[in-house]
């Protein structure tokens, strides 16, 4: 339990501004190769937090997009917006790079662009919305999708480590162990069980399994963009596979 309790907290020290303590540096990434079995669960609270306030803001009679608005802004500074910068630094390095070299300093200039600008718009559009309609058929529903995006898209932004290679021999992306196929096994079937909840609040088995498919397709398809466009992963790789697979399972789930 207390080895359970160290894997989550380095997860949680990582992904999120939460004051948690443990022995990894909150400034780097911990080491996936031993702890990435436990970023689902560290997922799935950081999911909580925004699913928490659709709960509270349930009695409040608020208009389901302002609720959801209200949610996702909970999650942005949660995670202190980690995966959005990712999100924006990879659009802007692959919409305004050249070459592979062009769009590794673009995605390493911590100014905002015209791309990154675009899609944190629609990343954040696309999440209010997708959350909104789920909120409408249920706010305990809409806590459970938001636990499961959270577990399975912190899962699905480990994938890249494992079939690709680091693009780059410095940053987040390089300074970590990758997680090995087994690690990987492992935190999948824990993204998968965690990924269930939203049965308990009336989700269809069918809007289950699409919303995994649609975030393992979306993952993959970033995965093999970045190995054309820069040759492999970085840290804003990951974090963008991170929000593409989150609002995949949003999207899916809120299909009736």
């Amino acid at each position: 339990m207390q080895k359970i309790i160290q894997d989550v907290r380095a997860c949680l020290q990582f992904y999120s501004r939460l004051p948690v303590t443990g022995a990894n540096d909150a400034h780097n990434a911990p080491d996936f190769s031993r702890v990435g079995w436990a970023a689902p669960i560290a997922g799935a609270i950081i999911g909580g937090i925004g699913g928490a306030v659709i709960l509270v803001a349930q009695p409040l009679h608020l208009p389901t997009t302002v609720t959801a608005a209200c949610a996702v802004a909970a999650l942005a500074l949660t995670t202190g917006a980690l995966h959005e910068d990712g999100l924006a630094d990879l659009a802007d390095g692959f919409g305004g790079g050249k070459d592979r070299e062009a769009k590794l300093a673009i995605m390493r200039d911590s100014r905002l662009g015209s791309y990154g600008g675009l899609a944190l718009c629609l990343s954040t559009m696309l999440r209010v919305f997708a959350l909104a309609a789920i909120i409408e058929r249920g706010a305990v529903l809409a806590f459970f999708a938001l636990l499961a995006a959270g577990a399975f898209s912190r899962t699905a932004g480990l994938a890249p480590m494992l079939v690709a290679a680091p693009a780059r021999a410095d940053g987040a992306g390089a300074s970590s162990a990758p997680p090995s196929s087994d690690m990987i096994r492992r935190a999948f079937v824990v993204a998968a069980a965690l990924a269930l909840c939203p049965l308990a609040a009336g989700a269809s088995v069918a809007q289950i399994v699409a919303s995994q498919l649609a975030a393992i397709i979306v993952t993959v398809a970033l995965t093999k963009l970045a190995q054309r466009q820069i040759g492999g992963f970085t840290g804003d790789v990951l974090g963008a596979a991170q929000q593409v697979s989150e609002i995949a399972i949003l999207v899916a789930l809120s299909a009736r």
